[in-house]
């Protein structure tokens, strides 16, 4: 055969890796410097493919794993993927809906097998797309993040750190999502401008002639006010701080509080 002029990379790459793949080259071994190198892999989540800033990831940490491995030491690239709960869910109930399916019609259990068989639709083309960038990790020590073994090992590592006082459960202000109708996290909120109205509402302070002008955008919460807050370095209200205001309509008294958190540009 003629020695081809220009190298193509895709008549030899498949073949090399599915080599490599089956010889163990990217299992661990045995360390000639005595130095052991792990790293799992973040995992990606199965809500679709790979983009390019997986690519990116993958890799920087070929070159780390690779370089560890010609270096001697015991190497271990672990694989994985996430289930990525939520943003999972959600893809699914999409393309249901493009059916003219909506997910509670099929009911949780019905609808959980969606999801897993989108699930294994997501995890093959993701597993094919690193093994197609010649990803160097050790695919028997492959990790899914709802595996058996990863939900008993988070719940009795949940259970140690709650005993130890490390986590615990308290009541504090979160995101709900009235669609899904669950808790989510900041990074899974879009937020937006919207126009709106800023209520300035008198609190009398009681035994002094004076009142405290509160300003808020939600007056629908005045009733559940459990004290007002004023920055202990601002003059306008320090000399108030240990005083009491009747909390309009409700005719309560509250405390006045001091609390630096609170901006002195804007107000209590």
């Amino acid at each position: 055969m003629d020695f081809p002029k220009i190298y193509d990379p895709s008549a030899f790459e498949d073949i090399l890796a599915k080599m490599w793949e089956e010889k163990g080259c990217y299992k661990p071994h045995k360390s000639r410097t005595g130095e052991t190198f792990y790293m799992p892999l973040p995992p990606p989540n199965v809500t679709g493919v790979l983009h390019t800033g997986h690519a990116l990831m993958l890799a920087i940490e070929d070159v780390m794993v690779r370089y560890h491995r010609m270096k001697g030491d015991d190497t271990l690239w672990v694989p994985g993927t996430d289930h990525a709960g939520i943003s999972t869910q959600n893809v699914v109930a999409k393309n249901l809906q493009k059916e003219g399916i909506h997910r509670e019609d099929l009911g949780r259990e019905k609808f959980l097998e969606k999801v897993w068989e989108w699930k294994e639709k997501s995890h093959g083309t993701i597993t094919s797309q690193m093994r197609m960038m010649g990803a160097s990790v050790s695919w028997d020590h492959e990790r899914f993040t709802l595996d058996k073994a990863n939900n008993d090992l988070v719940t009795k590592t949940f259970v140690k750190l709650y005993n130890e006082g490390i986590i615990y459960r308290g009541e504090y202000m979160v995101n709900y999502c009235p669609k899904d109708k669950t808790v989510i996290s900041k990074s899974e909120i879009e937020y937006r401008d919207e126009p709106g109205f800023l209520y300035e509402i008198a609190y009398f302070v009681h035994g002094l002639d004076r009142e405290l002008i509160v300003a808020t955008t939600r007056p629908e919460t005045l009733l559940a006010d459990q004290a007002v807050a004023v920055n202990p370095r601002d003059k306008r209200y320090k000399k108030l701080i240990g005083h009491e205001v009747i909390l309009p309509f409700v005719n309560k008294r509250i405390p006045i509080i001091a609390d630096e958190m609170v901006d002195m540009d804007f107000g209590t």
